[in-house]
């Protein structure tokens, strides 16, 4: 269903049709923005240009809702949210509607969690935009396997800990054998943020120990990074999956000795305890 400020619900359907009785067939321009990791705070300047003069936006599950008070009184909010369980809209789906809203002349703004280029898919929608010769603009956002470990107090690298660093996704392997891509992950990265991944932590503990890592590996999981309700456990290969038991989808895993450095330096629960005894006192 669409939301709008000012527009009563609409189906996906009746979007579609919008203007195509005016004749001759216009085209404007796409977005694909990347709405940040969950603090709306995060989005870039561009990225919020883009949601105000979007004529529709259409955005995903993790989008923070306060983003899209940003949007035009007259602007349409078209919700493609997906969870690992179920699919508003297809990808193919997706795609229709984008190409047929620029075609009648609409400002497209496609709002993604994150950065659209991180596991979002925005590569396969921005080459369909492409192959349609439609105009179209990326703009990167934060994606969560950097504000996720930065708002736990994790640098992803250090340079006493950690000079290489990979984002990879817990559910999908590029092209390879299973066993060959974990093996090249494991042993080549001091860091890893693993994204997807909190439904397969244990097989991915038993991956990492099988290609190399020690169990006393320090491990962290941070569930809604950047949110009010961020969770971070940390423990090591041997002992995380015990600790993480109550730590939901989306989440990032990130493993490696730079996971030590939230003893020191975490700060986001600090800041959040000092705003509540300022609101209590």
């Amino acid at each position: 269903m669409v939301v709008g400020k000012g527009w009563k619900k609409q189906s996906v359907a009746s979007i579609q049709e919008v203007n195509r009785d005016e004749g001759e067939e216009k085209m404007s321009k796409v977005y694909i923005v990347g709405a940040g990791p969950g603090d709306a705070d995060l989005i870039t300047v561009k990225g919020l240009k883009a949601i105000r003069q979007a004529d529709v936006v259409l955005y995903d599950r993790l989008v923070n809702q306060e983003l899209l008070e940003e949007a035009g009184e007259s602007a349409r909010l078209v919700y493609c949210g997906k969870s690992p369980d179920h699919h508003s809209l297809t990808q193919e789906e997706i795609n229709v509607l984008l190409t047929d809203l620029a075609a009648q002349g609409l400002t497209v703004t496609r709002l993604k969690g994150g950065d659209p280029f991180v596991f979002g898919r925005g590569g396969e929608e921005a080459e369909v935009l492409a192959a349609r010769d439609i105009p179209f603009e990326i703009v990167p956002g934060i994606t969560a396997g950097i504000a996720a470990p930065a708002y736990a107090g994790i640098p992803v690298t250090h340079r006493e800990h950690s000079s290489s660093v990979a984002f990879i996704s817990g559910v999908s392997k590029l092209g390879m054998e299973d066993e060959v891509y974990w093996e090249h992950v494991v042993k080549s990265m001091d860091t890893l943020c693993i994204y997807m991944g909190v439904r397969k932590l244990p097989d991915i503990c038993e991956r990492l120990t099988r290609h190399g890592r020690e169990g006393t590996t320090p491990i962290a999981l941070v569930g809604w990074g950047t949110t009010e309700w961020q969770k971070t456990v940390t423990g090591d290969i041997d002992s995380i999956v015990e600790k993480a038991e109550h730590v939901e989808n989306p989440a990032m895993i990130i493993v490696g000795e730079v996971v030590r450095c939230r003893d020191s330096i975490q700060w986001f629960e600090k800041l959040s305890e000092a705003r509540e005894v300022e609101v209590t006192g």
